[in-house]
């Protein structure tokens, strides 16, 4: 395995090499502080950008996403040498974009999705934590962010059932 990389060689190997370019955020991964929660962020800017689409059709793309996502960022981890480097933010982004598919597109909710998505992501409760530990590569990566948004997507919704 080779050594983590300082942080100004790692940002000239992500630039310089497309592969790391969406596992790293367009570079959202790179920010010093917290890479998981900027690429959470961008995720929020992702989504409210779009327009609303059908849950029919928002899964699917993230079924796919999650897919692509294994095998882009199992490349990406394997070239700079580390299983789940922080700055690989992809997971963060397609599992915070699951977690918004189901919350209702308001400013109070989606901050409540954010919210718990980065709790279950940091906190990483059972099964979340054998998941990002035990399975390896891409699949390891992005499975412990998809574990995390479907706990934060069942709050949300336990939350919606609530009487007001």
């Amino acid at each position: 395995m080779a050594r983590k990389p300082s942080p100004p060689d790692l940002a000239r190997q992500v630039f310089r090499d497309p592969v790391h370019w969406l596992p790293f955020g367009l570079g959202s991964g790179l920010l010093p502080v917290a890479p998981g929660t900027w690429g959470s962020l961008l995720a929020l800017g992702i989504f409210w950008a779009l327009p609303q689409i059908p849950l029919s059709v928002m899964l699917p793309a993230l079924a796919v996403a999650f897919v692509f996502g294994c095998v882009i960022c199992g490349m990406s981890a394997r070239r700079l040498g580390v299983h789940d480097h922080g700055g690989i933010v992809f997971d963060e982004i397609v599992g915070m974009l699951l977690v918004l598919c189901v919350t209702p597109r308001t400013p109070g909710w989606t901050l409540a999705a954010f919210l718990l998505f980065r709790v279950f992501d940091v906190v990483k409760p059972s099964p979340i934590r054998e998941a990002d530990h035990r399975i390896p590569g891409g699949l390891g990566i992005m499975l412990d962010d998809v574990l995390a948004a479907v706990y934060a997507a069942l709050v949300v919704r336990g939350v919606m059932l609530l009487p007001p």
